[in-house]
């Protein structure tokens, strides 16, 4: 149980809380903490070689961005996931990210094209190799990208707002190895698109890369997780 957290190196510049915090926060992304996992200040602190107090600052700032909920009388959890959160985050997710390709399409540099062909090649080494940690982190900079590609800084921000809800599907995303070489040519034919300056296209692919995302996502949870199922 002690390998679920990143190593906290004490002798690192930034302060305990920041550390604790970055590894509670990537232990609930990369699911080592759980959807309805309780938190145990206590245990936690041991398995990180920390005292309680950052422990519990952590939990207070995981409970600001919706990743931990406070039960009263019984403690905190890490926040569960429903079908309808996961139908609500990609439903606003897929109007955003295809504009910000259609935009991308039209004020995209030459030199953002560049570090676009770049990612893919590395997710395409990262694919073949099995590296999911390092797809996932590479899927993320390629959309990072293309939301700056978009020139349109509120647009990036709504995105970004989203940030936490899309980093914990995507996760979930890359757990099926099918999806793997489907998300590469998926991206590719993004960017061939982009590179053309087909508006529409570029929006119509971007669209349905992150249905094709959705789709999986719900298909894992529906197994992984007892889900009571809402009406979407």
């Amino acid at each position: 149980m002690s390998n679920r957290f990143s190593t906290i190196k004490l002798d690192n510049y930034k302060p305990l809380r920041d550390l604790v915090f970055a590894a509670m926060r990537e232990a609930i992304l990369s699911g080592k903490l759980k959807p309805g996992e309780r938190l145990m200040e206590v245990q936690l602190a041991e398995e990180m070689g920390v005292s309680r107090t950052p422990v519990r600052e952590a939990i207070r700032k995981l409970e600001l961005e919706g990743l931990v909920v406070m039960v009263p009388r019984k403690g905190a959890y890490v926040a569960g996931l429903t079908l309808k959160d996961v139908a609500e985050v990609f439903e606003i997710r897929s109007s955003l990210e295809g504009l910000a390709a259609a935009l991308a399409a039209d004020r995209i540099t030459d030199e953002e094209v560049e570090a676009l062909d770049n990612i893919l090649k590395e997710i395409s080494e990262a694919v073949a190799k099995g590296d999911i940690d390092k797809v996932i982190k590479k899927d993320g900079e390629f959309h990072q990208i293309l939301f700056s590609a978009s020139r349109n800084s509120r647009l990036a921000q709504m995105i970004n707002n989203l940030k936490e809800q899309i980093d914990r599907f995507r996760v979930q995303s890359f757990s099926n190895p099918v999806r793997l070489k489907s998300v590469l040519s998926e991206h590719k034919e993004i960017l061939d698109a982009i590179k053309q300056g087909d508006i529409e296209n570029a929006e119509k692919l971007a669209k349905e890369h992150i249905y094709k995302v959705e789709y999986n996502v719900m298909n894992i949870l529906r197994k992984q997780m007892d889900f009571e199922e809402e009406p979407l």
